[in-house]
């Protein structure tokens, strides 16, 4: 096809300088902002905003004080992902793992195979299946980026989720991971920022992801710990046979008879000896950066002060176990940290990294890199840090000072930026005034073009830069993606692009309406004479339109922002 050559072709005008330098008009101003906070205009939104203002628009979306848009209950009331909570969830993991272990056990080949088939058509046919559960948590998170009005809060929970980023594929930490994306990420993203370190900290899914859950003391009471764990594992009454002072805080069943080698096997299995996965990723990642100025004596000791910090299996809640806790004293950053102290004193470390000028100043250039340019600019990230000292982190200060720096403002800056996948599909979807429907299948596209949600192995979450997403395959299946949504033919997304695009017969009259519908404007004299070569022998007016708006979609002025 012809646009195929045209993918490879124009991607050549994403290298960086294919900006203009011209001063900003108002209507370049509001499609700046609504490029950078939130996930592209919708029809006409450009031109309503630059009339209305484009400070108070960012005022307005600055201004939410929750992430949920009311809008939107009605579509989110009917996912069952999100009214189940970690407990049904890791039940039903629980019971799909061993119906395939039953299965998978049958002698019979023949059999086996039938049995395994007939697993998966049951699976399939019923909304109690978690890969139909988990679809829906993908396919929300598209529709809330589409429909929502709260767009600004919107783009914060995606920064958040890769910054603090839960792969849902470790099978542990999967029933845990909606609550984890609702009630600590979501909830928090317009928050200050100590509030949101302490609660991811605290979230089984990440306790499970990076490990800390199995981190314990090297002087723990493995006999203690192994009572503990088959307990929460049996969840049903008993008494426990250690000593009321040995006991820990929180409540433990009653009594229960173990003999000797049910203990021996507990033990076996109980957790044994620190773990510094956790402790060493908190450090380089959400928190002080790898040249935060910390040591591997550091690591070791913030992962000594994190022992005991678990999840209790009956309920699926935070933990602390106080059996598993180092009571020694301990040294982080030079600050000390004094003998026979318990949860208190992860409390007091996590508010000292969240405080700390190394964080302040990681998290400043990440947020700048986000909204700013690839490489964050030195005089924003300075405005964000005086925000995050004035306000003592207050994640919408912060951001408010990036968004009135002069960078953001800068030319040099403006189309800078290469959107991400999900960006890309759902900036389409909205300039075509388009609906997803709550299934995954868009979310699978985006999956497609190489960000599965929520699906980043490593804790460092998906990339913001260039180099993250440009090749000539991506350009490619960008285009051929942006074509099939312009032709109607997504399945998953209802469009309206007669409402956008009016049928013309004149190939000229209609790549102006393009450029002023879908770019605002913004098409170059390069481009449009392209998809005017494109559009010579098409002589069909909606076949026209449907590859004149795929090739803008798919172009180099709707790609970048």
């Amino acid at each position: 096809m012809r646009h195929i050559s045209f993918a490879i072709g124009i991607g050549l005008l994403l290298a960086p300088g294919a900006a203009a330098q011209a001063p900003m008009t108002s209507l370049d101003s509001a499609r700046h902002v609504l490029n950078r906070l939130s996930y592209g205009a919708l029809p006409g939104e450009v031109e309503a905003v630059a009339r209305e203002g484009v400070l108070k628009w960012i005022n307005q979306q600055l201004g939410f004080t929750e992430i949920g848009d009311p809008a939107l209950k009605e579509i989110e009331s009917g996912l069952d992902i999100l009214h189940t909570t970690p407990v049904q969830l890791q039940a039903m993991q629980q019971r799909q793992q061993a119906q395939v272990q039953r299965a998978q056990a049958i002698v019979d080949s023949t059999a086996r195979m039938q049995a395994l088939d007939l697993l998966r058509q049951n699976q399939q046919d019923g909304r109690q299946d978690l890969r139909f559960l988990f679809g829906e948590l993908a396919s929300v998170t598209v529709v809330r980026a589409v429909q929502s009005d709260r767009q600004l809060p919107e783009i914060l929970a995606d920064f958040w989720t890769n910054h603090f980023n839960v792969f849902i594929g470790k099978n542990q930490d999967r029933p845990f991971f909606p609550e984890y994306l609702e009630a600590t990420l979501r909830a928090h993203a317009l928050g200050r920022f100590d509030e949101l370190l302490i609660a991811t900290a605290k979230s089984p899914a990440m306790l499970l992801y990076l490990d800390n859950a199995q981190s314990v003391a090297a002087n723990s009471d493995l006999r203690l710990l192994a009572m503990e764990q088959m307990q929460a594992d049996r969840n049903r009454p008993g008494v426990v046979l250690i000593p009321r002072s040995r006991r820990p805080a929180f409540n433990l069943p009653q009594r229960r008879a173990v003999d000797s080698a049910q203990m021996a096997r507990l033990r076996q299995n109980a957790p044994r000896g620190l773990n510094e996965n956790y402790a060493r990723e908190l450090m380089e990642l959400p928190t002080l950066g790898v040249d935060g100025g910390y040591t591997q004596q550091d690591v070791i000791n913030v992962a000594r002060i994190l022992t005991g910090w678990g999840v209790d299996r009956r309920d699926g809640s935070f933990a602390f176990r106080a059996a598993a806790h180092d009571q020694g004293a301990k040294v982080v950053l030079g600050e000390k940290f004094p003998a026979n102290h318990g949860e208190d004193e992860g409390m007091r470390l996590l508010r000292l990294l969240a405080s700390s000028p190394a964080t302040m100043h990681h998290v400043s250039a990440q947020l700048c890199a986000r909204f700013v340019a690839d490489a964050a600019p030195d005089g924003c990230i300075d405005d964000a840090v005086r925000a995050w000292k004035r306000s003592k982190g207050d994640i919408r200060e912060v951001v408010r000072a990036i968004v009135l720096s002069p960078d953001f403002w800068a030319p040099r800056n403006v189309q800078s930026k290469v959107k991400t996948p999900l960006e890309f599909v759902v900036s389409a979807v909205r300039a075509l005034g388009g609906t997803p429907d709550p299934t995954p299948r868009t979310a699978q596209r985006i999956a497609q073009l190489g960000e599965p949600l929520f699906q980043k192995q490593t804790p460092n979450g998906y990339g913001e830069s260039e180099e993250d997403w440009v090749n000539s395959g991506a350009l490619l299946a960008r285009m051929n993606f942006a074509v099939q949504l312009a032709s109607g033919r997504l399945p998953g997304v209802v469009i309206d692009l007669e409402g956008v695009v009016p049928l013309t017969p004149d190939h000229a009259v209609l790549v102006d309406q393009v450029n002023r519908s879908i770019l605002s404007g913004a098409m170059t004299s390069h481009t449009r004479e392209v998809i005017l070569k494109q559009l010579a022998e098409v002589a069909d007016p909606g076949a026209a339109r449907a590859l004149a708006v795929g090739l803008a979609l798919g172009g180099p002025e709707f790609q970048r922002q």
